[in-house]
């Protein structure tokens, strides 16, 4: 995979905002609306030649590793680098894939298992993605929420602007 230096800029305001939710002590779950047909937006999440391009986290932040073997039993890694050159890993095995409308994936964050759901929606040319967090412990969940909605936001605001430049294509 060829490391990207930088993703597309956020543009103006997002037109869809991503709704987050608590439905148990363990849960978060996060929906969100994009203007772009399932197949696209599945092949940007799923995607490494797409996928350092958008999910970057906060501004200045770049994506120089992004593995991806998607297929139950399959893995992913990213690296994420800061504008100060500090790294940081993630990492997960999948467990269920179908495509185009949904993956499955555990990931351990801070030694304890956490399962993530990703589900692909499209209704008259547009696309509603749900993820499920399935976290160990409430404490868990309530720890992550803060840094899941920053990463989402702006990751989310960027894919905007990345799928409507790939539309002009």
């Amino acid at each position: 995979m060829t490391p990207r230096s930088e993703a597309p800029s956020p543009g103006p305001a997002t037109r869809q905002q991503a709704i987050y939710s608590t439905p148990s002590d363990r849960e978060l779950v996060i929906i969100r609306k994009f203007d772009a047909p399932r197949s696209l937006v599945w092949s940007v999440f799923t995607d490494p030649k797409h996928v350092p391009n958008w999910q970057i986290g906060p501004e200045g932040f770049t994506m120089p590793v992004c593995e991806i073997d998607l297929r139950p039993g399959g893995s992913w890694r990213y690296v994420w680098r800061n504008r100060h050159g500090r790294e940081f890993e993630a990492g997960g095995t999948y467990r269920e894939v179908d495509p185009p409308n949904r993956y499955v994936f555990a990931t351990k964050v801070n030694g304890e298992e956490q399962t993530n759901t990703t589900t692909f929606a499209e209704e008259n040319g547009r696309t509603t993605v749900t993820v499920s967090m399935l976290f160990a412990t409430k404490a868990s969940r309530d720890q992550g929420l803060p840094y899941a909605k920053v990463g989402t936001e702006s990751n989310y605001v960027r894919l905007d602007t990345y799928l409507a430049s790939m539309s002009r294509l």
